[in-house]
């Protein structure tokens, strides 16, 4: 008998500590030693407006230092949520590093926000915000800046907040495949991925002092995370919803159906697998979970907005 998706859930029990800033959220929690790294799921959501999922967006906050993956809607206001249940003495400003996997919308329709939410809360000196991502990005954020000039006119201009003060600044850095950032702390490795007919759609792996955890953007079919993630500690990958034969060919060639996603897991065996980017549940999205679980027998647990794993 297939089972439940709350006996899905609780697979991940044993494998890495899973809390969550909202109790009756609960994904499954085990005794384990604290680790440096813990992974914030700010953002589980798809283009669909489910009010239970924000847009893509992932904090890897080690020690008190976040790096953020994706910038889906609502974004800052989901760290401040994050940041309000004690998880770091941090403030909702703090985010001044991103990576973003691809320009889709749904996982960049919070970037405006980022910038300049972040910079009008912050006092000065402001610090720049630096965003690493695919081609077009420096487009996107040049346009972004424009297109709230007068926003910007008015917050330092006579009378306004920032009177004064310079504009945001944001530095964009387009990347390739490869080492893309590293500091004490992380290394931030991008891979390709094949996301239908972007030109640039990238996955990440990140690497902390005591976690490998590797995040899969959008993909299709081939997966790109099958050399990135070899027993990592954490495999954060959309899809696992949709099984093959109710996928459209739109689907088939964006996204990652429950068939394929059990294939990359079987062949990666990460300790936990966390699906993200996800639809909004309903029974043919719990069926979904379930032979995805008769499919796979490692550790998996479908994540929600404030989940954080450790």
């Amino acid at each position: 008998m297939m089972q439940t998706l709350a006996a899905v859930r609780a697979m991940a029990l044993g494998a890495l500590m899973v809390t969550t800033v909202l109790p009756p959220r609960l994904c499954g929690q085990a005794a384990s030693l604290p680790g440096r790294t813990r992974v914030v799921m700010l953002g589980t959501g798809a283009p669909p407006a489910d009010p239970e999922r924000f847009g893509p967006a992932v904090v890897v906050l080690v020690d008190s230092t976040p790096y953020l993956f994706d910038i889906g809607v609502g974004v800052v206001r989901r760290w401040a949520a994050a940041l309000r249940t004690g998880l770091a003495p941090l403030t909702a400003s703090s985010l001044r590093l991103a990576f973003v996997t691809h320009l889709h919308s749904d996982h960049t329709l919070g970037y405006a926000d980022l910038i300049f939410t972040s910079w009008t809360l912050e006092r000065p000196p402001h610090r720049p915000l630096e965003v690493y991502g695919p081609t077009g990005l420096q487009n996107m954020t040049d346009h972004l800046l424009a297109a709230y000039a007068e926003d910007i006119a008015v917050r330092t201009g006579p009378g306004g907040e920032h009177e004064g003060e310079p504009a945001p600044v944001v530095r964009v850095h387009e990347i390739g495949p490869g080492v893309v950032y590293r500091d004490s702390l992380v290394t931030v490795v991008a891979f390709l991925e094949h996301h239908g007919t972007w030109g640039q759609a990238f996955g990440y792996r990140i690497q902390t002092p005591d976690r490998t955890i590797v995040l899969s953007g959008d993909t299709g079919p081939p997966s790109g995370v099958l050399g990135q993630c070899q027993r990592c500690d954490v495999l954060l990958h959309e899809g696992g919803s949709v099984l093959a034969a109710h996928a459209t060919p739109y689907f088939r060639r964006f996204h990652t159906t429950v068939e394929d996603l059990a294939k990359i897991a079987q062949a990666t065996k990460p300790k936990l697998l966390v699906l993200y980017h996800q639809r909004p549940d309903g029974p043919d999205v719990e069926r979904s979970y379930e032979v995805l679980r008769s499919l796979y027998a490692g550790p998996f647990v479908v994540a929600r907005d404030l989940d954080v794993y450790r």
